[in-house]
């Protein structure tokens, strides 16, 4: 009788140990990402990425730079939690005023001087500046100095890749016209806001 006693408490033990072990297994490789969508590390030189051109503006006016680079994005090297990229703003080229609604991001400037509006601050910044930039949080920029400033930007999450990359054609490829509406749905794929080009 004891046992059977032993028996029984040593195989419920036993069943105990295996549901743990299967139970904790299956909810890592639940949590934990496949390899299918598991981010490819990178090493990437200052002309190695995603090269694009911006779209013409039929309304005649002007967009910070004519190219721009993304390096790394969920279509680049499979990130999901990080997009980042790079251009360069000539002499009073300027990024008009915006937010992200979902992202965060933060702007490193390389060169030059910048003007930059940012919720109810505005100030100067000048070669090694940063900018962070809560989501919904108004942002622009101005190009003020007398050299190129070669801007590096950061989000938090994707998603504004998707409205760059739809404002723009990849690089050897002929600029396509865009109207203020398509811009309007470009900036609503990528979660972002503008406001009117007079303000």
């Amino acid at each position: 009788m004891k046992s059977k006693s032993i028996c029984r408490a040593f195989t419920t033990t036993a069943l105990l140990v295996v549901g743990f072990c299967t139970f904790s297994q299956s909810n890592q490789s639940s949590a934990a990402p496949s390899s299918e969508t598991d981010a490819k590390p990178l090493l990437l030189e200052r002309n190695e990425g995603e090269l694009r051109t911006r779209r013409i503006h039929v309304d005649n006016s002007a967009s910070a730079s004519s190219q721009f680079m993304l390096k790394v994005s969920p279509k680049n090297n499979g990130s999901q939690h990080l997009v980042a990229g790079t251009e360069e703003l000539a002499p009073g080229a300027a990024i008009r005023k915006h937010k992200h609604l979902t992202q965060d991001e933060i702007l490193l400037m390389q060169g030059g001087m910048a003007h930059v509006w940012l919720g109810d601050q505005e100030r100067d910044l000048h070669s090694g500046g940063l900018v962070f930039i809560p989501a919904n949080t108004w942002v622009s920029l101005k190009n003020i100095g007398t050299e190129p400033i070669s801007l590096t930007f950061i989000f938090s999450a994707p998603g504004f890749e998707d409205t760059m990359r739809c404002n723009s054609v990849p690089a050897g490829e002929t600029p396509t016209p865009i109207t203020p509406a398509q811009q309007r749905d470009c900036a609503h794929l990528g979660h972002a806001e503008y406001t009117s080009r007079q303000e």
